[in-house]
């Protein structure tokens, strides 16, 4: 069986004008070949915020593709939320605060029900993250939980080998100072994405670097003689 993670630096629905399904939220559904899947938003980067909640119900109903919606809630049905998680095909995990999602996640056995569910070998599953709903699949990544700035967050599922930058191209600082934590130590060599710009794996290994938009890259972070650098990956358009 087989798990497919879109690991996005941003973009999709919650990015596009009028917040209407995009290029990735259409390509990620094209990954599971059940004709009716179940597809699940994770708002809980975002303290299950209910006008992201309704952006994602917007646009995914009205993406042109046959599917049923849920929602992972917790704050209420907390239980039967995380019940249902075993019907689930599709998740998409939103963004908002790295730090705080893994939080509610180690409380209510989230976290080990991800990592139980990527290591089913009966089980088909797609997992989308946008953003910090990216970061936490990898071992680390930077964050800006905390406003203090980015800082280094080695605290990850560990699903996905390596680190994480998300919205590389969002702040002016932020490449320099993912260099800066790879080179020093402080994170392990990985990827930065951009908004539009996402890493495609199937059962942990990378498939395609993806985009939905010109220019949107992705690259990857390695330590080097002379400090660490930025290679840029061949993307595929989508």
């Amino acid at each position: 069986m087989t798990t497919h993670i879109v690991a996005m630096g941003g973009g999709g629905f919650s990015s596009s004008e009028g917040y209407a399904a995009t290029a990735l939220d259409r390509y990620i559904l094209s990954l599971t070949d059940k004709p009716n899947p179940l597809v699940c938003f994770v708002p809980s980067a975002a303290g299950d915020n209910g006008l992201y909640i309704q952006r994602f119900t917007n646009a995914y109903t009205r993406s042109g593709v046959t599917m049923r919606t849920a929602i992972l809630t917790l704050w209420e049905g907390v239980a039967e939320s995380i019940d249902r998680m075993d019907e689930v095909d599709v998740f998409m995990v939103g963004g908002g605060s790295t730090v705080n999602l893994l939080a509610l996640w180690n409380v209510h056995g989230i976290n080990r029900k991800f990592i139980d569910m990527c290591n089913d070998p009966d089980r088909d599953v797609v997992i989308a993250g946008l953003a910090a709903g990216a970061s936490v699949f990898h071992e680390a990544s930077t964050t800006g939980s905390y406003g203090r700035g980015v800082q280094p967050y080695p605290h990850g599922l560990g699903i996905l080998p390596g680190s994480f930058s998300p919205h590389f191209d969002r702040y002016p600082d932020r490449a320099d100072v993912f260099k800066a934590y790879v080179d020093d130590g402080v994170l392990p060599e990985g990827y930065g994405a951009d908004i539009g710009a996402a890493i495609h794996y199937i059962d942990g290994e990378i498939e395609a670097f993806i985009t939905e938009k010109d220019g949107a890259q992705v690259y990857w972070c390695e330590q080097a003689e002379r400090g660490a650098k930025l290679v840029p990956q061949e993307m595929t358009k989508i």
